[in-house]
């Protein structure tokens, strides 16, 4: 049975990355109330005409004009309609998911006024994995791939539900739900805030700390084929720098490499190892700080209304706040400065691999094929490393300052939150391609050693782990196959910890 994840403490990112993957998600008593409470306030604020932002206005340049009441529920509904226009292949199903669970959470802050039964459907929808059809490109907040959950609320659109794609009307009557009639505000709230940005960032977090432990496998098969230096990550050395994730990554890199009879066996030989080899535990260490303090950011976001207007008070005394809480600026900085950390993890093992397969540095056969001329080995697959990293460079390029006017000069300044986080991701894919193919290459010089001295015990397991799914290459079949047989045990196994 999948875990149960309850909404009454803000969430934090790895609970978001579980629903991502699976998990249910409910309301605590306490949040249920929160959302209820809020409602009753905007309530008060439409029976008061109390002037709000979306509630009784316009939105964007339009915020000056005045909405009657009896408009106010075509407001919502329009809302949505006007900015459901993401274009572009859908988000996965677990991006998905953790935007909706990002947004549900939002929601249980009790700031956002939107009514128990908007919140209770995406629950229902959430939990029943029926997953609306987002999107994946058109914006430069929040906006396009909110409005696409928001279609399906009220019937429109398409819901993935693991066998195709059924309308949105279908998916609620499955869940005995008629489509919502959107009351004030809530059209406004169902678009806004960062939970789209705070969503597809918790599963980047989850991608990149699953990957940077493979990374630190990966190094350590290769160091141990390439290595020589005496007690290259010793403790008492590496403790000259502070930084956390430096003292994680050389632990790692020890406990692999414990006892390496190949390592005693070369020892010495050269006085320094070159940087991509020696400097493994500072650079997978940096990107190790860097995570973590992205994850900071993330949880805090979480820990905040993102929605804009805010409302407080109570009933008796409403209170409507317009600001920029909306603005994910935070977390685009942050996921930019991740999208870096990765593609630098990623460039260092595209390093390593053209060490491993080039005869002038690697004591190795070239390219690591057995029968050189006839047999090109791994030649292009280090190709292949070199143009994902390139591609990681320019994806690299921070998104946060890409800036832009909308909304008649009302929205005169974007921060571009949604972007920061879509870019890590598809880094964090070329990455886990890289590995795979520093993962095969490592293997494949293990094979070719001139001298069995033996691997250590931990390295060892995992090349016979590899081995067990993926032969020796031989130019006997395409390369492709062995990099997607990698990848897969990259994304559904954890490396060994």
């Amino acid at each position: 049975m999948a875990e149960t994840i309850t909404i009454d403490a803000p969430l934090t990112w790895p609970e978001i990355a579980a629903i991502a993957d699976g998990a249910r998600l409910t309301l605590s008593e306490g949040a249920r109330q929160r959302i209820v409470d809020a409602r009753r306030i905007v309530e008060a604020l439409v029976e008061r005409s109390i002037r709000g932002y979306g509630i009784n206005t316009g939105v964007g340049a339009l915020c000056d004009v005045v909405i009657s009441r009896e408009n106010q529920h075509a407001l919502s509904h329009n809302i949505v309609l006007s900015h459901a226009c993401g274009v572009g292949e859908p988000l996965g199903r677990s991006e998905a998911r953790a935007v909706m669970a990002a947004q549900i959470a939002n929601f249980a802050h009790g700031y956002s006024g939107v009514r128990i039964e908007t919140v209770e459907a995406l629950l229902a929808l959430l939990n029943a994995d029926l997953i609306p059809r987002i999107p994946s490109r058109g914006s430069v907040g929040y906006l396009t791939h909110a409005a696409a959950i928001g279609l399906v609320l009220i019937g429109h659109s398409g819901v993935v539900d693991g066998n195709g794609e059924i309308s949105g009307g279908e998916a609620l009557s499955l869940l005995g739900i008629s489509p919502l009639r959107l009351e004030a505000k809530e059209g406004l709230s169902l678009v806004n805030g960062t939970p789209c940005a705070t969503g597809l960032a918790a599963v980047a977090l989850s991608r990149a700390e699953r990957l940077f432990d493979w990374a630190n496998a990966a190094a350590a098969m290769s160091y141990e084929n390439l290595g020589s230096q005496a007690n290259a990550f010793a403790a008492g050395t590496l403790s000259f720098r502070v930084s956390t994730g430096l003292q994680n990554v050389g632990a790692k890199l020890r406990d692999y490499l414990q006892d390496s009879p190949m390592l005693a066996a070369t020892a010495g030989n050269r006085t320094q190892d070159p940087l991509s080899l020696r400097a493994v535990p500072h650079i997978h260490g940096a990107a190790r700080d860097v995570l973590a303090h992205a994850g900071d950011v993330v949880n805090r976001e979480l820990a905040s209304l993102t929605d804009n207007p805010a409302v407080s008070g109570s009933p008796e005394a409403p209170e409507v706040h317009s600001q920029a809480h909306a603005v994910g600026a935070a977390l685009g900085l942050a996921m930019d400065a991740l999208a870096v950390a990765v593609a630098e993890v990623a460039a260092i093992s595209e390093r390593r691999i053209d060490r491993l397969v080039n005869p002038l540095v690697s004591g190795l056969p070239p390219f690591l094929a057995r029968d050189g001329g006839v047999s090109s080995g791994f030649m292009i697959a280090q190709y292949t490393a070199a143009s994902l990293a390139a591609e990681n460079r320019r994806l690299a390029a921070p998104a946060s300052l890409d800036g832009g006017i909308t909304s008649a000069l009302q929205e005169d300044i974007l921060t571009h939150a949604t972007p920061a986080a879509s870019k890590v991701l598809a880094i964090l894919d070329n990455l886990k391609t890289i590995l795979a193919i520093e993962l095969l290459a490592a293997a494949q010089a293990y094979d070719l050693q001139p001298h069995d001295a033996g691997r250590a015990q931990r390295t060892n397991a995992l090349y016979q782990r590899i081995r067990a799914a993926i032969p020796a290459y031989a130019d006997d079949r395409p390369m492709n196959g062995d990099v997607e047989l990698m990848r897969m045990t990259i994304m559904d196994e954890r490396a060994p910890s």
